[in-house]
């Protein structure tokens, strides 16, 4: 009998060695969803910070710029097409952080109307994978069969345990398959990255999908204007049905860049009024033909720049610059060059999820609207110790240097713009570069 109490107590032993790793495996909650959103006069980051618990609040933070008129705004969380929450949040004429809570009684795919923005997002349930389900399966059966095995062994019929100690082995077996394999197995396609989110498959990742090719066709972009507003259409390549499937791409659903005949920039973030429709008002606007390009991500898609152009009927209202001083290595095209903004403290907040933006138009001839290339190059946010990892606006401690790799890939005269953010303030800096011709091409 002692001997088969050794036994049972060291299996025990392997249960509890084995199964602490396993407790960390846990279902992902999801994360704060930034949104930059072009709100009318307004410029505002729209943060809607993760949900712990359903049902349960959700808090959403609206950071407001320099710039941004005062005013009430009203946030309503929407579900199925219908109004479950409403608060209103009084934006203050200091620029900062404004704050409301709204509430959701489910997982699933929500929408978050910020007036007449509509921001759909995601609220994921806790669901535990299926070798989740045979790692604590198989500890629980084996701790009910040790447990019998004992009391089999403590009666002094040793005979009778050798059924359940078995099965102890089994079911560790099992489990530790499962807990051992489980960082290996490929997760499921997920609901609002790679799959169209629905009600059944956030609630149920793990079901079976007929889908096996997750790529979309390119978009088409039809830009006009309405008033002051720039409304652009997106329509899908192939159906040619409104295309509503944009994914938060750099903190924002479109990067859309507007370059005046003048040369003078504007980089917005319209707002999703309908599916397939955005819009973004037009400020500081001149007379003339503009140039666009908008950069999105679509589910399935990846990432495309969609370009155009638009007249506008406006009259000349020159935009204030910032400064900075350059540092440049402008090499031949081909070759990597770099640009270092130098904004004299360290005193940078992070903007659209970066240190820093710069947007390349050229080679210039007559007009921008001509441009062969187009870039928007990051500064990435350097890991400094004490920081969080993916700090949002309220953290103003980078810089002073800002610096820029690119490539240019042609020769000739482009224009580049750099931007940052400093006491919620978006900086731009214009500048001019000459990229010589390659050497063997002379």
């Amino acid at each position: 009998m002692k001997r088969s109490v050794s036994i049972l107590l060291l299996t025990l032993g392997a249960i509890l060695g084995i199964a602490g790793p396993a407790l960390a495996d846990g279902a992902e909650t999801g994360a704060d969803v930034h949104v930059a959103q072009t709100l009318g006069d307004r410029d505002l980051t729209i943060i809607i910070r993760r949900v712990a618990e359903v049902p349960g609040p959700v808090h959403v933070d609206v950071v407001t710029h320099v710039g941004s008129p005062p005013g009430e705004i009203t946030l309503t969380l929407n579900a199925a097409g219908a109004a479950t929450s409403t608060a209103k949040v009084v934006l203050g004429t200091t620029p900062g952080f404004y704050s409301g809570v709204l509430h959701v009684d489910r997982p699933g795919p929500w929408e978050l109307a910020v007036d007449e923005a509509k921001i759909p997002f995601v609220v994921p349930a806790k669901v535990a994978s299926p070798w989740e389900n045979a790692t604590y399966g198989g500890f629980i059966a084996a701790g009910v069969l040790l447990f019998v095995a004992l009391l089999a062994a403590v009666a002094g019929r040793p005979g009778l345990t050798l059924v359940p100690t078995a099965g102890v082995v089994a079911a560790v077996a099992v489990a530790a398959t499962a807990a051992l394999l489980a960082p290996s197995i490929p997760q499921p396609p997920q609901p609002g990255t790679q799959l169209d989110p629905t009600y059944d498959n956030i609630n149920d990742p793990y079901q079976r999908t007929s889908i096996a090719d997750f790529s979309r066709p390119p978009v088409n972009l039809v830009p006009s204007m309405q008033g002051n507003d720039l409304v652009l259409s997106l329509t899908d390549g192939s159906s040619g049905r409104p295309v509503d499937d944009l994914l938060v791409h750099d903190n924002a659903f479109i990067h859309l860049v507007v370059v005046s005949p003048s040369a003078s920039l504007q980089h917005l973030h319209p707002i999703r009024t309908a599916p397939g429709e955005y819009r973004a008002r037009i400020k500081s606007s001149e007379q003339g033909t503009h140039a666009i390009a908008a950069e999105i991500a679509r589910r399935g898609g990846g990432v495309q720049l969609l370009r155009s152009s638009i007249d506008i009927a406006g009259t000349s209202n020159a935009r204030k610059d910032g400064k900075a001083d350059l540092a440049t290595e402008i090499r031949e095209a081909g070759r990597p060059s770099t640009i270092t903004a130098r904004f004299g403290k360290r005193d940078l907040q992070p903007w659209l999820g970066m240190l820093g933006h710069m947007i390349v138009v050229g080679p210039i001839t007559n007009s921008p609207v001509n441009a062969q290339i187009w870039a928007h190059v990051h500064s990435m946010i350097p890991p400094t110790p004490g920081m969080p990892g993916k700090p949002d606006e309220s953290v103003a401690a980078y810089g002073p240097n800002v610096p820029f790799t690119y490539s240019f890939p042609l020769p000739g005269t482009y224009l580049v713009w750099i931007q940052v953010e400093r006491n919620y303030e978006i900086v731009t800096v214009p500048t001019t570069v000459e990229v010589p011709t390659p050497k063997g091409d002379r």
